[in-house]
């Protein structure tokens, strides 16, 4: 308490009785794949289709992962997290091109060497600066396929803000450029006038293998660099079956794959696994397989068929690609349009021009009941996502709606409630907490997600004396339980149609 001395009128700051907690995002995904460019380790986030292409370059034939970004941010995806896996078959250098740049017409400085960072053919041109410019200033213009282009006004091969290293380092996303190994004694000489190309390099097979999926969370690679990202809500790996096309990786291999992405996240108990099945199977195969073969059971994970016919830039045809991408897209659509606790089924699916497979009801029949969410096509109503099931045989967590309304009530709480940790744990502390928590799930239930026609039918909460004794207390623990009535998903809508005598009329 403060000590007043003297008189006078003084304030004080109070906290409120209820402290808001904030509801964290439901919709970021993560790719886990091959590219033809970018980092290995330590995901990297981009948010539209741009930036992908500007770090992990343009799709490579053969592989899915840009297919499958494109589909999730077409469909709706705001965020993602890449993590590049596999690398050239053989062990050798990466293919890059490089070309230097032409020494100054005296020959006293050694030339600059330009690195690309994309695939295709980039041109570098060095030409006078404007009129105006100081006399030892140049002009450094790079141009890229697709009609990209970088220009860099009134460089210099002075040490400095307006150095040319510096000035194309930090923001080309075209090529590097290294420091001519003279530089320190002719600081001030400028590259001649000409225009170079850095061909496009020889191009590699690009391999991966089940333990570079799995990854080492130390050397942030695989799925283990994504236990440093706590934002991420679904992790979608489509470049394992190029991997098994490719027969890099076998159907134990696929198996031991996704049995290692569902062990991730259900260790990190805040997102969710969307599975591909392997390719051209029919849907008596796909049964077997997710019953038979693979066999999984879990809660945290969702599996999608058939395959989705897109339009592949790279080959410029039209192929299937796995559909966990745009499955993903479609998730993060419904969150923002509807919330997390409306299950993601029942929405058109965008950016494809057909499904690998048309099912019939009745080998739908078989395979809903298996956990295997269909993507079918309805006439007149375009392809729709037809199942909202996770993998899990507990009936309980059958809806993968009700997971995901949970993993965001979970890490909305643990976000929200850190300010409880080494407070007295004492009644008023318990009322406190009770208010806070009572406050966001009134939100939550007036945002639909919850099943009651008032707050106490929907959820309770409850720290007292009885869930809190002393020897909680004396332990350092403090233990408050919450009870929620979710929403499911109307999977079978039934019309029950009753045929009545003629000429009778029916009042009420």
């Amino acid at each position: 308490m403060p000590t007043y001395l003297s008189p006078g009128v003084y304030v004080e700051e109070l906290e409120p009785a209820a402290r808001p907690i904030e509801g964290v995002g439901t919709a970021v995904a993560a790719f886990v794949g091959l590219a033809a460019a970018g980092p290995f380790h330590a995901p990297t986030l981009v948010t539209n289709w741009t930036q992908f292409v500007t770090v992990f370059g343009e799709p490579v034939p053969g592989t899915f992962l840009a297919q499958s970004v494109y589909g999730y941010f077409l469909n709706g995806g705001g965020r993602a997290y890449i993590v590049r896996v596999g690398g050239s078959a053989t062990p050798q250098e990466p293919a890059v091109a490089r070309a230097e740049l032409p020494a100054a017409a005296d020959g006293r400085i050694a030339a600059y060497v330009a690195t690309a960072l994309t695939a295709g053919t980039i041109t570098v041109e060095v030409a006078d600066a404007a009129e105006g410019a100081p006399e030892d200033a140049f002009r450094v213009v790079v141009r890229g396929e697709g009609g990209r282009e970088e220009v860099f006004e009134s460089v210099t091969a002075r040490r400095g803000r307006h150095n040319v290293v510096s000035q194309v380092n930090a923001t080309s996303a075209l090529i590097r450029l290294a420091e001519p190994t003279a530089a320190a004694a002719v600081a001030d000489r400028r590259p001649a006038n000409a225009t170079v190309t850095l061909a496009a390099p020889a191009s590699q097979e690009l391999v991966a293998r089940p333990k570079d999926y799995a990854g080492d969370s130390a050397d942030r690679t695989g799925f283990g660099g994504l236990e440093a990202i706590a934002d991420i809500t679904m992790v979608c790996a489509p470049d394992l079956m190029a991997a098994h096309l490719a027969g890099t990786i076998d159907r134990e291999g696929v198996r031991a794959v996704q049995a290692a992405m569902i062990a991730h996240c259900e260790q990190m108990g805040d997102r969710m696994a969307i599975l591909d099945t392997p390719p051209d199977l029919t849907p008596q195969q796909v049964h077997e397989w997710r019953t038979d073969e693979a066999g999984y059971d879990s809660k945290f994970a969702a599996l999608y068929w058939p395959w989705v016919r897109v339009f592949d830039p790279a080959d410029g045809v039209v192929k299937a690609v796995p559909p966990s991408g745009h499955a993903a897209g479609v998730w993060a659509r419904s969150d923002g349009q509807r919330g997390v606790h409306k299950a993601p089924a029942n929405e058109v699916v965008r950016g494809i021009v057909g499904v690998g497979t048309t099912i019939t009801r009745g080998e739908h029949d078989l395979l809903n009941p298996a956990g295997v969410n269909c993507i079918r096509a309805f006439p007149g109503r375009g392809i729709r996502i037809w199942g909202a099931r996770t993998l899990s045989s507990d009936p309980t967590w059958r809806y993968i709606n009700v997971r995901r309304l949970y993993n965001y009530v979970e890490s909305s709480l643990r976000g929200g409630t850190q300010w409880v940790v080494f407070e007295p744990n004492d009644k008023d502390l318990w009322e406190r907490l009770n208010r806070t928590i009572r406050s966001f799930l009134y939100r939550v239930w007036l945002d639909g997600a919850l099943f009651g026609d008032t707050a106490d039918q929907a959820f309770y909460v409850k720290c007292d004396d009885e869930t809190n004794p002393s020897e909680r207390i004396e332990a350092g623990e403090l233990v408050c339980e919450i009870g929620m009535a979710v929403v499911k998903p109307a999977e079978f809508v039934v019309f029950r149609l009753a045929q009545l005598p003629t000429g009778n009329a029916v009042t009420e």
